[in-house]
């Protein structure tokens, strides 16, 4: 009887543990993965970030040119993990929603992080096209610095600290970039000089040169320690600025979301919140359809459109992406992987839930095709740039590349509207507008 009873007590056991963990819905499973990518890849940017303050530290403690080589090298790294993360955006999430709680609680700092193009001359000095330094920039101003522009604000800078140029960065105008990834890249190489306009390769150091700042804007110029001032501060700012994003997605929920955002954004739309904080919990087919959404429009309108289409059709450096460290061929390739990440729910050893296990199979066999396409673009734009011409001339209408390059925008841009099938897929309706950018430049 005993033997009996201890049967029945283990079959029941086993149909209760069965019963405790049943397969995720495919909607949460997908948000899971989600938010699981977004924790691993915002960590290694932000880890890549702080090496690259390390270095910064390094080079304007002892400025040579072993340390300023260091120390670009530890930008481009960094470039590489941020460069992903950008697939994040323009999906009302921590990273860059600019109402609600959400907006509240992280800042929208994506325009802090990376913002462009940006007027190099507001930085620092430029040479002009009769061979001439500029002034009247950040650097060269001991005192109140007015960006100029609508509405624009003076801000003191007679020490260039975090906050001067936290106040200065987009004060008057989109141009006006004073902190981010790319005002540390104008203050580590200077300016690419290649044209002197657009396609008159009036002014060049090669094919294959981007900036040459000379180390001794760091070394016996009058401004080198406002220049290392600069440097340190727009690190730091970096750091602090994707620890805050970073802290949206983790594992740990704050238990009041109001005082501490720590982990509140990855709750709500896994559904986590609790308490006074339940209201801020996103459904789950709302949360997707803001994902899928926002994907279409960053590879279509952003990545395509903005960051490619602009460049190549102008023609002109000026638009690129990394336009002073000539990486933009890097830009392009690690904000692709970025979509790539999150529509197969891969990153890493991250392996999970993916957007396309129920888009039909024939729709399915169009999509991978079309990303092979692309991916086979990319590499050679990859590849060229590295060997023998950097994005800047590949876009100039006398180079092949420049055939190709607008062939990859454009089936870029057939990718964003096939975001719309793969929503309709897993039971979202989405249409070519929500995929689009509305103020997107008109080519």
């Amino acid at each position: 009887m005993k033997m009996i009873l201890k049967t029945a007590t283990l079959s029941v056991v086993l149909a209760m543990s069965l019963y405790a963990a049943p397969a995720q819905e495919p909607k949460m499973a997908m948000l899971s993965n989600y938010a699981a990518i977004a924790l691993a890849n915002y960590s290694d940017a932000l880890n890549d970030a702080k090496e690259l303050d390390k270095a910064i530290k390094t080079f304007t403690t002892s400025p040579n040119e072993t340390t300023l080589n260091d120390v670009k090298s530890a930008w481009l790294k960094a470039r590489e993990s941020y460069g992903s993360t950008e697939a994040f955006r323009l999906s009302n999430g921590p990273i860059d929603a600019e109402e609600s709680w959400v907006a509240e609680s992280y800042g929208a700092l994506e325009g802090q992080l990376n913002a462009w193009p940006l007027d190099e001359n507001m930085i620092d000095y430029t040479i002009d096209a009769e061979g001439k330094r500029t002034s009247g920039n950040i650097i060269d101003t001991k005192g109140k610095f007015n960006p100029g522009g609508e509405g624009s604000k003076e801000v003191d800078v007679t020490s260039i600290t975090v906050d001067a140029i936290t106040a200065l960065n987009e004060n008057g105008g989109e141009a006006n970039v004073a902190t981010g990834y790319h005002a540390i890249e104008f203050l580590l190489w200077g300016q690419d000089q290649d044209y002197s306009n657009f396609t008159k390769d009036a002014i060049t150091n090669g094919a294959t040169t981007a900036g040459q700042r000379p180390l001794s804007d760091y070394t016996t110029d009058v401004n080198a320690d406002r220049r290392k001032a600069f440097l340190i501060a727009a690190s730091e700012k970096i750091v602090a600025d994707l620890t805050t994003v970073n802290s949206a997605w983790s594992t740990t929920i704050s238990a009041d979301c109001s005082k501490d955002a720590t982990g509140c954004y990855r709750g709500a739309i896994l559904g986590e919140l609790k308490g006074n904080d339940a209201g801020k919990n996103i459904a789950p087919k709302e949360g997707l359809k803001q994902i899928m959404a926002g994907l279409g429009v960053f590879i279509k309108s952003e990545l395509a459109n903005e960051r490619i289409a602009v460049a190549v059709l102008t023609p002109s450096e000026e638009d690129e992406h990394s336009c002073f460290s000539d990486n933009t061929h890097r830009d392009i390739a690690q904000n692709y992987q970025g979509f790539k990440n999150i529509l197969i729910g891969q990153y890493g050893t991250i392996k999970g839930a993916s957007m396309l296990d129920k888009v039909d199979p024939k729709t399915k066999k169009v999509i991978e095709s079309l990303m092979s396409s692309i991916e086979a673009k990319i590499a050679k734009v990859d590849e060229t740039a590295k060997k023998s011409a950097h994005f800047d001339y590949q876009i100039r209408s006398d180079n092949a590349m420049s055939g190709e390059i607008k062939k990859l925008k454009n089936e870029m841009r057939k990718l964003g509207d096939m975001m719309v099938l793969v929503a309709k897929a897993n039971g979202i309706r989405l249409s070519t507008d929500d995929v689009t950018d509305p103020e997107e430049t008109k080519l």
